[in-house]
């Protein structure tokens, strides 16, 4: 299969440049390894090379010998490395030294010291809809953080499109490949995290009844912000309790293999007394695992378009994820207990920002330019500058945004 360019693909070129060592995390399969291979000039695969992880329990520093920039993949296999790539990078004192990929990140060790002013890390998820090739990317993201007018002609991305490219996700290795087989492959994806990769991060044996309980409680709460009291009766009504603090344990376990990933709220300085909800939102790093959680299909999800609604917003929180990284921005959401709500919120490093709402069809969008502006009014008594743009994403139509009023973005015209 040929290797689809990655935004990252960039980034990790520059962080080389800067540092004598870059590691690399996310979930499995999202296409680390490919990524790194571009750029490194020779390799050690510990999740394949039983003599490679033989010879590290002898010599570690025998696998650390070899033209650099060197990949260690899957490194938290050996999670004694680290130390030996830090003395390592220490002793050469030069940039550009190892690229390091993981795919969970291992338990704290006290033994382990910090990678600080050694190593720096950069975040993958699977393949945004501008990477896959289902986005033309015309209106960019880092260009409406600068302020920039945009538009596009007309996108025409239908519903039962939507719901195809939510359940396919963004797996590289699934590129070109016929949409049930796909599904067949996402649903062992999940099957073998809950049979043996939670285990393994969590040291201890996980029950996999549970575990795929608790992830179909996820998929249906998808982009909402439950607490993890309600996971745990979702989860007992389906006859097997699982008490509050295991849950807890349980989503450890999965932040670690990088397969969730909450947003988190945003919080600026209000001048009036305006108080805000701090629960993050509940997501998978990629929407096609709620579908799979669940088995739903394209036809089950276009038949349910308010859950689906719920998916296609997470799809699009992916991939503001994946382009606001490429902006040094962060994604948000904005929630107030009087009822405004915000889906996302991009605010990059410098304070510039921009807010988004989610709707699934045109005729949401007066809704979400309300809410829009609701907030807009609320910022005005803030510390925060004026937004950069204010827009509601949704799947077609014509794209226009960085003018004066809210603006309009449909996602297969969005990109970095």
């Amino acid at each position: 299969m040929d290797y689809l360019p990655r935004i990252v693909d960039a980034e990790l070129v520059e962080l080389l440049e800067a540092s004598g060592a870059v590691l690399i995390e996310g979930p499995r399969a999202c296409g680390k390894t490919a990524t790194a291979m571009r750029v490194a000039a020779s390799n050690v695969l510990l999740d394949i090379d039983d003599n490679a992880r033989r010879m590290i329990g002898i010599d570690p520093a025998a696998a650390l010998e070899g033209d650099t920039p060197r990949l260690i993949d899957e490194w938290q296999l050996e999670p004694t490395l680290w130390n030996h790539v830090r003395r390592t990078v220490d002793r050469r004192s030069r940039s550009g030294q190892f690229i390091l990929t993981g795919s969970a990140v291992p338990a704290d060790d006290m033994t382990r010291h910090t990678g600080a002013g050694r190593f720096t890390r950069l975040r993958m998820r699977p393949l945004s809809l501008y990477e896959a090739g289902h986005s033309s990317g015309e209106i960019s993201l880092g260009r409406l953080l600068d302020g920039e007018r945009q538009q596009t002609q007309r996108c025409d991305l239908s519903i039962a499109s939507v719901a195809e490219l939510v359940c396919a996700g963004g797996w590289p290795g699934n590129t070109g490949k016929p949409l049930r087989s796909v599904l067949r492959m996402n649903q062992g994806y999940l099957d073998e995290i809950r049979r043996a990769d939670i285990s393994r991060v969590s040291d201890k044996r996980r029950d996999p009844v549970k575990v795929a309980r608790l992830l179909r409680s996820l998929a249906r709460n998808v982009a909402t912000p439950v607490a993890m009291a309600k996971l745990a009766r979702d989860v007992e009504r389906e006859s097997e309790s699982l008490k509050t603090d295991t849950v807890a344990e349980y989503l450890k376990a999965l932040e670690r293999l990088m397969l969730v990933e909450d947003q988190p709220a945003w919080s600026p300085h209000l001048r009036s007394r305006t108080a805000l909800r701090a629960t993050p939102v509940r997501h998978f790093v990629d929407p096609s695992l709620a579908a799979a959680a669940l088995r739903a299909t394209p036809a089950r999800l276009t038949a349910d378009p308010e859950f689906l609604g719920l998916l296609f917003e997470s799809m699009v929180i992916r991939d503001l994820r994946i382009y606001a990284q490429a902006a040094d921005a962060h994604v948000f959401h904005y929630r107030e207990k009087e009822g405004l709500e915000v889906d996302a919120i991009v605010e990059a490093a410098d304070g510039r920002w921009a807010a988004f709402e989610i709707k699934l069809g045109e005729r949401w969008v007066p809704e979400g330019m309300k809410s829009l502006n609701r907030l807009a009014e609320r910022m005005e008594g803030s510390d925060h500058q004026s937004p950069s743009v204010l827009a509601v994403i949704v799947p077609n139509g014509y794209g226009h945004a960085g003018m004066r009023n809210v603006g309009v973005i449909p996602i297969g015209a969005l990109g970095p």
